[in-house]
């Protein structure tokens, strides 16, 4: 595992904050346990970017209201994340220039990933990322397929440990996730909570 404090954004990198939004913290209509813990985390990494004059992205989930993911249509999910609502709302500060992903727009179409159905990959190539720092919600779903994707893209993905929380539908999931990545080639960096 690589320390934070060795790690210093440059050329070539930029930093993905994956869906910390409302809805996922606690409170929220699809909290992840502890999901606040992120906040302060991501907040100092957002700043190490902007000084360094590298780009910050961000993915949401915008749904419909009638989202395939919601129970009532059969999804496993309480509505959550509904377009232009407050629970929809990204819960951190977000440099102006920040570059905002949209994904599962659609009723009928889920997207865990960041990359699905988006212009994500093309938009990261066009500002010469090949390295991407990743943290956010949920570590076994939204981040967990994001940081697949990425790999698959060609991207080299530094994942922040500490910037990272499970939802746990089952016990051990979010272990389950870290390994996941770390065997897929992610790099896991550390950082005291």
């Amino acid at each position: 595992m690589d320390r934070p404090s060795l790690v210093i954004p440059g050329p070539g990198d930029a930093l993905l904050v994956v869906d910390v939004q409302n809805d996922f913290l606690p409170g929220g209509a699809l909290a992840v346990p502890r999901g606040d813990a992120v906040l302060p985390v991501l907040a100092r990494w957002i700043d190490r970017f902007v000084r360094a004059g590298q780009p910050v992205f961000a993915s949401r989930d915008w749904h419909p209201p009638d989202h395939c993911s919601f129970q009532a249509q059969g999804g496993p999910w309480p509505p959550h994340c509904i377009a232009g609502t407050p629970g929809a709302a990204f819960a951190l500060a977000l440099p102006g220039d920040a570059v905002i992903v949209s994904k599962a727009q659609r009723a009928g179409e889920e997207a865990y990933s960041a990359f699905g159905g988006t212009d994500l990959a093309a938009g990261l190539r066009e500002r010469g990322v090949r390295r991407l720092f990743v943290g956010g919600l949920a570590t076994d779903y939204c981040v967990l397929h994001t940081v697949r994707d990425a790999l698959a893209e060609g991207f080299a993905v530094l994942l922040l440990e500490a910037a990272v929380r499970p939802v746990e539908v089952h016990a051990g999931d979010g272990a389950a996730a870290l390994a996941a990545m770390r065997e897929r080639g992610a790099s896991i960096l550390a950082e005291a909570h």
